[in-house]
């Protein structure tokens, strides 16, 4: 090919199963220790992300959700010593660490016991409170990649609900169709529908990507019914779906473990991407989703993070990295990314080594 393509290019080819000049490369993120071992690694200073992002050859850049826009308004959850509290949701967290670094567990769940008025009652931030201001500069600034608003969390409820009510008490709500878990989800999901309009609008058009989420799997099995998903989750999220389409952007969603019973549904609800991909869970492996739902649905993924990325050697990842892209390319469709965060046991010569395969492999000429 002659083109000299942008990253955004790259990315936008892919999404709409045209054939660019390599796969593009994306990214989920990384936990606190792989992180900075990898900036360490580049020379990059901690704070340097986006120097992160260019060492690794990422052709998307990201606005990460409400965490990315200035917050001019009053504090809404008090601090706990000792742990950490949301300041938009009062998720409580405390540190645990392992042997390869430490996560911020979810703890305390301060709605476990909630009635119904103390749901209704719950904190919530307003979306005037927020200083959009910066979003245009933020867009002229990553012109040429593929920008993407939003997060996994992102129009979650299953997982949201569970950081403050218990994952117990959420899908007991779900099957009895209790209001208490049902207005929580419904309350989260429209405060952050009514930024993410804000931010659609001030960028004016150049936000290429909103990027949603919902785990819907376990290694085996569904979570929930199909029937369940569309009473109760499939209403909330296509107010995301109709709104990015209403600003030309496309839809990214993320979903753990056995998820591909729902993805006709997600293709019919208007979902370009499919992100994570876990191909260790039943029916997700690269062949069976490229084969059953490639000439639907665009995948971000399928790097496992339990995997040869975490537990191989560069000669293992670099094997695995070029037969999944031998299998996801054909007829574009496909971005390369690891299937999760990274976590912090997987090695820095093992994550470069994944991205430098896929530009060895991904080529399309």
């Amino acid at each position: 090919m002659n083109k000299s393509w942008s990253p955004r290019e790259r990315v936008l080819a892919a999404i709409e199963h045209r054939q660019p000049d390599r796969v593009p490369a994306g990214y989920a993120g990384s936990n606190i220790t792989i992180e900075r071992k990898l900036k360490e690694h580049f020379g990059l200073k901690p704070d340097d992300t986006d120097g992160l992002l260019d060492a690794l050859g990422i052709d998307t850049r990201f606005i990460l959700g409400m965490q990315s826009l200035p917050y001019n308004g009053h504090q809404l959850h008090l601090q706990i010593d000792g742990k950490t509290v949301d300041p938009f949701w009062g998720f409580v967290t405390r540190w645990v660490e392992n042997d390869a670094g430490g996560y911020w567990d979810y703890c305390d769940f301060l709605l476990k016991d909630a009635n119904l008025e103390m749901v209704q009652q719950w904190p919530m931030p307003s979306p005037e409170d927020f200083d959009y201001s910066g979003i245009k500069r933020l867009c002229e600034k990553y012109n040429q990649y593929c920008i993407v608003y939003g997060h996994p969390g992102t129009a979650d409820c299953i997982n949201s609900a569970g950081m403050v009510r218990t994952m117990e008490n959420v899908l007991i709500d779900m099957a009895l169709e209790n209001e208490i878990t049902l207005t929580y989800m419904r309350r989260k999901t429209a405060t952050e529908l009514a930024v993410m309009e804000r931010v659609l609008d001030a960028a004016d058009g150049r936000i290429d990507v909103v990027w949603i989420g919902e785990d819907l799997g376990t290694q085996i099995a569904p979570t929930i019914s199909i029937e369940m998903y569309r009473k109760l989750l499939k209403p909330l999220h296509q107010r995301f779906i109709d709104l990015a389409a209403s600003y030309n952007a496309k839809v990214m969603i993320h979903c753990c473990g056995s998820s591909s019973w729902v993805f006709d549904e997600w293709h019919k609800m208007g979902v370009s991407i499919v992100d994570t991909l876990q191909p260790e869970a039943k029916d997700m492996s690269p062949a069976y989703i490229k084969t059953k739902f490639g000439d639907k649905l665009c995948f971000h993924g399928c790097i496992s993070t339990a995997g040869p990325l975490a537990y191989g050697s560069v000669e293992d990842i670099d094997r695995y990295s070029r037969d999944t892209i031998e299998i996801m390319k054909p007829g574009g469709g496909y971005i390369f990314a690891p299937t999760h965060m990274l976590q912090d046991n997987t090695p820095v010569a093992n994550v470069i080594a994944a991205y430098e395969a896929c530009r060895k492999y991904g080529s399309y000429s």
